[in-house]
C-alpha cells in the first residue's frame, strides 16, 4: 500500500473505510461523514499529547555523529532514548549505520545550549538507552524546540515542521511521534460531533515511537508508556456504559491507556497518572473501548496485528485489499479506518 509522503491540506476529505465487524461490512466514506457515523449518546475518546522536537542530532566527546531519538521522559529531565550513527530521515530507518558505543557516563552535545549523559545502556540493544540532560525547567525546553526537529521517515517528501506533527487539541508535549490517527479531526468536525450528541472527552498518552530499524527491538514495542487520565474523562466513559452507548477510542494509544488502566484496577478506570505496558493481540478482550478510528497500516506492520482484538483477521485482510484497491493511503498522514460494530 503506498504511503501519504505528506500532510493532506483538506483533512475532511481523507478517505474513511468503516469496517463493521458485527455484520463483515465494509463502507467507503471520508473523514466529513464520522458524525453520521457515530451516533447520539456515543463518546469519542481523544488523545491531547503534543509531539516531541524527538530527534536530535549531536556529537558525542570525539566528534562522532549521532542522533537521539527521544522516546518517553522518564522523569524532569531525563528520557529514554534510541540512537542512530550518522545521517537522518532521508535514509530508511533500517539501513541507518549503527551509533558510536556510548555508555554509562558518556555525553553528547547537541549545540552550546544543550548537552547530555548516558545513564544506562539497555540489555536488550546498545541502542537504547536511558539520558540525562544538563539543562532544567525552561532552558531545557527551550534548547529542544531550538534544536530539535520531529522524528520522520524516508518515505516522507521534505523535512517536517514541529506544526506538521500536532493534533489541533494537542496540550502536553509528551508525545515522540504524531498520535496520528487525531491528525484529521479539524474543530468543525469536532464540533459538528458535539452539536449532533457525540460526547468527546480527552486524555493524555506518551505515544511512542513506531519503528527503531532493529528486528529484536522493533519486537519490543510498544515499551511502557505514561498516561494520564482525568476525571471528567473517567465519569464520561461510565456515563456511556451505563446507558449502553458506545466507547470509541481515537488511535491505539487512547485504546492502550484506557484498557491499560482498566487492567490495572480489575476492569474499572480510575483518573489520574499511570504506566501502560499492555500490548494489544488478537486474543485481547477489550473492557472499556467498544471501536476506534485508527489509520491505515500494511498487514505486515505489528500495528495490524492489534486490530484484531476489535476485528477479525479475515475481515481486517478484506479491508486491506479493499483500501489498497482503491488507493487508500497508509502511514501517519494517510487515510483511516473506523473500526465498530
Amino acid at each position: 500500500m503506498s504511503p501519504a509522503v505528506w500532510p493532506r491540506e483538506s483533512p475532511l476529505e481523507e478517505r474513511l473505510l468503516h469496517v463493521d465487524p458485527r455484520k463483515g461490512r465494509l463502507r467507503d466514506a471520508r473523514i466529513a461523514d464520522l458524525p453520521a457515523l457515530l451516533e447520539p449518546g456515543d463518546l469519542l475518546v481523544v488523545n491531547d499529547g503534543a509531539t516531541l522536537p524527538a530527534s536530535l542530532h549531536g556529537a558525542t566527546e570525539r566528534g562522532a555523529a549521532v542522533e537521539v531519538r527521544l522516546i518517553g521522559e522518564v522523569s524532569e529531565g531525563r528520557y529514554s532514548a534510541l540512537l542512530f550513527g550518522a545521517g537522518d530521515w532521508r535514509t530508511r530507518t533500517e539501513d541507518r549505520p549503527a551509533p558510536p558505543a556510548l555508555g554509562p557516563g558518556d555525553a553528547v552535545t547537541f549545540g552550546d545550549d544543550l548537552s547530555a549523559v548516558i545513564e544506562r545502556v539497555s540489555p536488550a540493544s546498545p541502542r537504547l538507552v536511558e539520558i540525562a540532560f544538563r539543562e532544567r525547567g525552561a532552558p531545557l525546553w527551550s534548547a529542544l524546540y531550538r534544536r530539535g526537529r520531529p522524528i520522520q521517515y524516508a518515505y516522507v517528501a521534505a523535512p517536517l515542521a514541529i506544526w506538521h506533527t500536532q493534533t489541533r487539541y494537542a496540550s502536553r508535549p509528551l508525545c515522540a511521534e504524531l498520535p496520528s490517527a487525531g491528525r484529521p479531526l479539524v474543530w468543525g468536525l469536532l464540533l459538528e460531533l458535539i452539536r449532533r450528541g457525540v460526547r468527546v472527552a480527552s486524555l493524555t498518552h506518551a505515544a511512542g515511537i513506531s519503528s527503531t530499524g532493529e528486528a529484536a527491538l522493533d519486537a519490543l514495542l510498544p515499551l511502557p508508556e505514561r498516561f494520564d487520565i482525568p476525571e471528567e474523562t473517567v465519569a464520561a466513559v461510565r456515563e456511556a456504559k451505563a446507558r449502553g452507548r458506545r466507547v470509541v477510542a481515537v488511535g491505539t494509544t487512547v485504546t492502550r491507556a484506557l484498557e491499560g488502566c482498566a487492567a490495572q484496577y480489575g476492569g474499572e478506570l480510575q483518573a489520574g497518572p499511570g504506566v501502560t505496558d499492555l500490548v494489544l493481540h488478537p486474543g485481547f478482550r477489550p473492557r472499556v473501548v467498544d471501536g476506534l478510528l485508527t489509520g491505515v497500516h500494511d498487514p505486515t506492520e505489528s500495528h495490524f496485528r492489534l486490530l484484531e482484538a476489535f476485528a477479525p483477521a479475515p475481515l481486517l485482510h478484506r479491508a486491506n485489499s479493499y483500501a489498497e484497491e482503491a488507493g487508500y493511503l497508509c502511514h501517519e498522514f494517510g487515510d483511516s479506518y473506523l473500526v465498530l460494530s
